[in-house]
């Protein structure tokens, strides 16, 4: 019954981390100078491929794929790292807020690069404000998976453990 227990309070604690760190993302996104930028370009690629495929009498398929692919990186980068932090806590019964503070985050500004294959080589040809556009991403994508890791811990982190001990019967 523990189980069941720890089981639906994880499920609660991912159903407040998630709106918490997509929250955060949304925010940092229009304060970030960078990432406004880029936010801004790709809303107008998407509408621009929208408003293409309808002129030319067809269905808005590339804007679809555009959401689908949203959609699935969001889910990635905002379910994925407080679930998987959160299932190892609760496995290993850590119960230290900087376990899911900083496990979420790292695990979340982890992400592109893991998705990339390998950290980027330097060259010399690489320009100094592409490495601090990465930089200032990442550094997002560390306190949205912070804050969303911060959130599952003051639900179910605090209390983590699918074992228990249990009470010794006295007497006998």
């Amino acid at each position: 019954m523990h189980v069941l227990g720890r089981l639906l309070l994880g499920a609660f604690a991912l159903l407040l981390a998630v709106p918490a760190g997509a929250a955060i993302l949304v925010l940092a996104l229009l304060v970030d100078p960078t990432a406004n930028a880029w936010l801004t370009g790709g809303a107008l690629a998407g509408v621009d491929m929208a408003l293409s495929d309808l002129s030319a009498g067809l269905p808005p398929e590339g804007l679809l794929l555009l959401v689908a692919g949203l959609a699935q990186a969001l889910f990635v980068l905002l379910f994925v790292p407080p679930a998987l932090v959160g299932f190892a806590g609760e496995i290993f019964a850590r119960r230290g807020y900087l376990w899911y503070g900083a496990g979420g985050g790292l695990l979340t500004a982890a992400l592109p690069w893991l998705a990339r294959g390998a950290v980027r080589p330097q060259t010399t040809g690489t320009a100094p404000g592409l490495l601090a556009a990465e930089a200032r991403l990442t550094l997002i994508l560390f306190v949205v998976g912070a804050s969303a890791g911060l959130i599952y811990w003051m639900v179910a982190g605090r209390s983590a453990g699918f074992s228990r001990a249990e009470p010794h019967a006295g007497g006998a």
